[in-house]
């Protein structure tokens, strides 16, 4: 794999044009945790994500990371899956993360990345690290928007 400016914006238009698969599944699972946790989480919008997707972009030293991580996603495959498994899933971890920013988010995304990819599964026909890039995706733009009530005011934990 090489990585240009080129390839990066080649992978920020692939991202962006995945809004039809990743948006449900950020949308189902922000359902699913609001269930889980006794809360209500806004859904978001093809266009939220869009965004999202353009600001993660817009940080060169993270756009290029995250583009080598999604290319390295769309094209990784294993005979039989297994033991590839833990390849796919270690990248598809560090790609929510990424995508999701710094700690506390990033550390959520990570976690939220296996919820995601339980709840979605590519096709027969996918290769085995394309289901991971859907779900890190979703798991990174979930965690990075807002919609969650504890993140709508400051914390109560910083010191003056």
């Amino acid at each position: 794999m090489e990585l240009t400016p080129a390839t990066v914006a080649e992978e920020h238009e692939w991202v962006r044009g995945r809004a039809d698969v990743v948006v449900p599944l950020v949308n189902t699972v922000r359902a699913d945790l609001g269930e889980a946790f006794d809360t209500t989480v806004d859904p978001i919008t093809d266009d939220q994500y869009r965004e999202a997707v353009d600001a993660v972009f817009a940080d060169g030293d993270r756009a290029v990371n995250v583009a080598a991580l999604v290319g390295t996603l769309r094209e990784l495959d294993v005979e039989d899956d297994y033991p590839g498994f833990v390849v796919d899933e270690l990248l598809g971890r560090e790609l929510a993360a990424m995508v999701a920013g710094d700690q506390p988010l990033r550390l959520l995304a990570e976690a939220t990345f296996h919820y995601a990819d339980i709840a979605h599964d590519g096709t027969d026909d996918d290769n085995a690290g394309l289901d991971d890039c859907d779900a890190a995706l979703s798991a990174g733009v979930q965690t990075r928007l807002p919609g969650w009530e504890w993140r709508e005011g400051p914390s109560p934990f910083g010191v003056d």
